[in-house]
């Protein structure tokens, strides 16, 4: 085998380690069998990949399941805390939460689809099942399309090309030249509307956040049942409020 079979056999190894790393969260813990059958590899490579992460501590075996361990935690605690802004989000999402009495959020952007960072819920707000680093689709939410909206327009024109536009609820917006005519009204106004479009029954604001030099850090959002999100406490008040916490949080950026 030569030097290039070598390298691409390793990457393939890498890219099975992944796969398996997915089916694991997926399924929330599976034996080698169900693993090898759902992924249609050999059981002796699966076996071998978990020993593996099993010898460094990155997934538990209970009876013959084998589970993620807590070492994901470790890193993901480190990704979200990894920028002094994360950090400085965390508590105007706190805020805004209790603010509002909703449920409040930052999220960034990462390969193309937003990814929570912070996410607070009041006594009143409405939980969903998004949790802290899960991805949620740029075009269907309120903070996705505020990140959308402050991107770069030829790289929010490319990611919007290469995303694909699923329907969620039937106020989805999938049809492209529909999302760019909202982006620039978004772009117009500095802050978007999730009208029931990623869950039926539930609304949302989105805002922009920039760093110092321009660039999009992230956005935040108040979501809650449309039945509360509706006349000026949804179209004017929660985008005011949302417009000054960005604000505030742009300002803190820039002088901690």
């Amino acid at each position: 085998m030569d030097a290039g079979d070598t390298q691409l056999s390793s990457v393939k190894s890498v890219d099975r380690l992944f796969e398996i790393i997915d089916v694991l969260d997926e399924l929330d813990g599976a034996r080698v069998t169900e693993v090898a059958e759902l992924l249609e590899m050999p059981k002796s490579t699966v076996h071998g990949h978990l020993s593996t992460m099993h010898q460094h501590g990155y997934v538990v075996k209970e009876g013959n399941e084998y589970y993620l361990s807590l070492q994901f935690l470790r890193l993901g605690e480190h990704a979200r805390w990894r920028k002094q802004a994360y950090k400085l989000a965390h508590e105007k999402v706190t805020r805004l939460a209790d603010r509002t009495d909703e449920r409040a959020q930052f999220i960034i952007e990462e390969h193309g689809e937003g990814v929570y960072v912070h996410r607070e819920t009041s006594e009143h707000g409405v939980e969903t099942d998004s949790n802290i680093g899960e991805s949620v689709p740029l075009h269907a939410t309120a903070a996705g399309k505020a990140i959308l909206s402050a991107l770069p327009v030829s790289y929010a024109d490319s990611l919007i090309e290469e995303i694909e536009l699923e329907r969620f609820t039937e106020h989805t917006i999938t049809d492209r030249d529909e999302l760019h005519e909202e982006l620039q009204t978004a772009r117009d106004r500095n802050y978007v509307f999730n009208n029931e479009e990623s869950t039926k029954g539930l609304s949302a604001v989105g805002v922009p956040v920039l760093e110092q030099s321009g660039a999009v850090l992230g956005a935040i959002s108040v979501s809650g049942p449309t039945y509360r999100m509706n006349g000026d406490w949804f179209t004017e008040e929660i985008p005011l409020i949302l417009l000054g916490t960005a604000n505030e949080l742009e300002l803190d950026i820039t002088f901690s």
